[in-house]
């Protein structure tokens, strides 16, 4: 019985992204019998740019939109719909609606539904179905939003979570979770999962990932190990040592007897 458990989570997936790259990426763990957790954007906007100016990377990196649009849905993208419903190890995950700046770290609990319901539909008419985990946009939320997400969902996968941030009725169930210093917890019908910070980042020592992926994997039942797709083709162009540091990554993963790798749906309590 291995030991250790990983969910693999790429997120940004959405109208911008070349099919060409999730299977230069991924290829190696489909071809191993690994999950990939695809975060997927229902509806990506088209101007969202970071604090410094720049347009968001899965824009910036990904393939050109119509011009005038400002939001396209996933759905729109048929040669990215065909591929990720041709690989059953390809698992979705909703990703946000628009993956707006902090679209659901505040706002009235009704207009935060609407935005879950629109992409939900939006998933859902794409031919991707109707994901039970969910992941907030930049780990942003509210009470409100985590109220409204356990309603719809089973799982959700942030970052971190934060006392101020979280229903009051939840806190008993988040203090015992700090007291016993675990990663993950319950709370509202909700299974809520915390990650190490992105180990699989182009900011990341290529030399020491592997051995940090490995390091945290080894130190936890649960692992969520989260990555961003354009960041290995930052600037247009594979960034081939840090896919081969992926690549290492997909044959440990495979190879370690101790390790299994899941995806969100495989979890039970």
């Amino acid at each position: 019985m291995p030991k250790h458990r990983v969910i693999l989570r790429d997120d940004d997936t959405c109208a911008t992204t070349p099919v060409p790259y999730l299977e230069q990426l991924y290829r190696p763990f489909l071809d191993r019998g690994l999950p990939v957790n695809l975060a997927v954007i229902p509806e990506v906007a088209t101007g969202t740019h970071t604090p410094d100016g720049q347009l968001e990377g899965f824009l910036r990196n990904g393939r050109e939109l119509p011009a005038g649009a400002e939001a396209i849905a996933v759905g729109e993208h048929s040669e990215l719909i065909d591929y990720l419903r041709s690989e059953a190890l390809y698992h979705i995950a909703h990703h946000g609606h628009r993956h707006d700046y902090f679209e659901f770290a505040d706002g009235s609990r009704s207009g935060l539904g609407e935005k879950l319901a629109a992409g939900s539909e939006r998933l859902a008419a794409a031919g991707l179905g109707r994901p039970r985990t969910f992941v907030a946009p930049y780990d942003q939320y509210c009470p409100d939003a985590l109220r409204e997400i356990a309603d719809r969902f089973d799982t959700f996968s942030t970052g971190w979570f934060d006392r101020r941030r979280i229903p009051s009725s939840w806190l008993p169930g988040y203090i015992a979770k700090k007291i016993a210093r675990r990663p993950h917890w319950r709370a509202g019908g909700l299974r809520l999962l915390s990650h190490p910070g992105c180990l699989l980042s182009y900011n990341k020592d290529r030399e020491t990932m592997l051995a940090e992926v490995q390091r945290e994997v080894r130190s936890n039942g649960l692992t969520v190990l989260v990555t961003h797709w354009w960041e290995y083709f930052d600037g247009g162009a594979p960034d081939r040592p840090f896919i081969a540091q992926l690549h290492k990554v997909a044959r440990w993963l495979a190879e370690d007897p101790d390790v299994e790798v899941i995806a969100f749906d495989d979890l039970r309590d």
